[in-house]
């Protein structure tokens, strides 16, 4: 007996965005996580960071759409999640000049996309955004090494974009998409584990739990983040993939703010250093790293085989290169800060796709820089079962969304797992 219409397994925030799409195209969906509630997994350790520089048209496409949902939260999901909804600061966004991203490239995106910018000299930064210090330090440099303190090479500027900015709480985020899932029929299944997934005649039946529920569907979508390999492996689905996935160590750290600077600390992506920052709502501000080539990158075969305890080392790499950019920034003795893992593709770009596997679809490889396109990935996926359940061929013609608040059209082929591996900055970036 059918359990559901599609089954989903992972609640984080991806797999809860696709659960109220589902929901809101007329399935019934069940969700299932071995955690204990929505987004406490990968989707609880990230940044929430709101940006629009990617380097593939359609990844600028999905994020400036996505920033209009964000903004209009409460209006998306239909209402509100016992009285409050995670918010969308809107801080505006500095990208520093590196040769690892091309500004020529992105503002060039930017320009057919219509997301607004402006672009800034050095004398600028200095007046637009004097916490900034404007000296130039590329390559990057472990912190260990003398050279890490020699004195600039000289100046930098950057592109700014108005729009940017962070989500507040990113697991709540997909609290609320949970509840407006729930509004509309879906079930959410907290602490179960899949162990296995049933198929017959090369499609799915639905899958075996810990415990030996069996549950029964005729479309499986695999969002289970950095455990997503497990899933893929059970499915038996990775014989045609050419994009491969890895779990991936990252910390996040947070320092106090800078008083001195009222209107609060921006978002500010500095590749010439390998560190990214932005405000918080508590004032602090948050740090991360960009996976310059000196920093060792902690690559686990197991996502549940790491300490969940930030590190001295890695710390001090973030917050040090935070300080040689914002000179009146504290660096405390001891970390305070997040760990996480990200579910890393070989091209650092997801996998939003059908597999060989007839029912089964995978929003995967997320590589740590999908949480604010959450909202149209949703859409994005529900589209695509919608249309192959309904026979279309996607790997043979794609399945195109047309974006209802920028008016562009989503070729999903940019997402598949058959694709060329997409030229981009090979970081979090994308």
């Amino acid at each position: 007996m059918k359990t559901a219409d599609a089954v989903i397994i992972g609640a984080g925030v991806i797999g809860s965005a696709i659960a109220y799409e589902l929901s809101r195209a007329g399935r019934s969906v069940l969700v299932l996580d071995r955690g204990r509630g929505p987004g406490q997994g990968s989707t609880s350790a990230s940044s929430a960071v709101v940006r629009f520089n990617y380097s593939t048209w359609t990844g600028v496409v999905t994020a400036w759409e996505s920033k209009h949902r964000w903004e209009a939260w409460e209006d998306y999901l239909g209402g509100r999640d016992g009285g409050r909804l995670a918010r969308f600061h809107r801080t505006g966004g500095l990208c520093l000049d590196s040769p690892n991203q091309s500004a020529e490239k992105v503002l060039g995106l930017f320009d057919q996309v219509g997301v607004p910018y402006e672009v800034w000299s050095p004398e600028d930064l200095r007046l637009r955004l004097p916490l900034v210090d404007t000296g130039r330090h590329y390559p990057p440099k472990p912190v260990a090494e003398d050279a890490f303190w020699d004195e600039p090479t000289g100046s930098i500027g950057g592109y700014w974009t108005p729009d940017a900015g962070f989500v507040d709480d990113p697991a709540f985020a997909a609290h609320n998409l949970m509840v407006a899932a729930q509004r509309l029929g879906a079930s959410f299944r907290f602490g179960a584990t899949v162990t296995g997934v049933r198929k017959e005649g090369g499609r799915v039946l639905g899958v075996t739990l810990d415990d030996g529920t069996r549950l029964d569907s005729p479309v499986l979508v695999n969002a289970a983040g950095p455990h997503s390999g497990v899933v893929n492996e059970l499915a038996g689905a990775l014989e045609d993939f050419r994009i491969t996935t890895r779990p991936l160590r990252q910390e996040v750290h947070e320092i106090p703010g800078v008083t001195a600077y009222s209107p609060g600390v921006p978002l500010v992506a500095d590749l010439d250093l390998g560190t990214y920052f932005r405000g918080t709502p508590a004032g602090n501000i948050l740090v991360g790293g960009t996976e310059p080539e000196c920093d060792p990158l902690v690559w686990l075969d197991d996502p549940d085989d790491t300490s969940l305890t930030p590190t001295q080392e890695i710390y001090e790499a973030q917050t040090y290169r935070v300080a040689r950019r914002v000179p009146e920034a504290t660096v405390p003795p001891r970390p305070r800060g997040i760990v996480g893992v990200y579910d890393v593709s070989s091209d650092w770009v997801p996998i939003y796709d059908r597999t060989s596997v007839d029912g089964y679809y995978v929003a995967i490889g997320t590589s740590g820089n999908q949480f604010k396109n959450a909202p149209v990935v949703g859409e994005l996926m529900a589209r695509l079962i919608g249309a192959v359940e309904d026979g279309q061929g996607h790997d043979t013609d794609p399945v195109q969304v047309p974006l209802a608040h920028t008016g562009h059209v989503a070729d999903l082929s940019h997402y598949s797992r058959l694709r060329t591996p997409a030229a981009t900055s090979g970081t979090v970036m994308g």
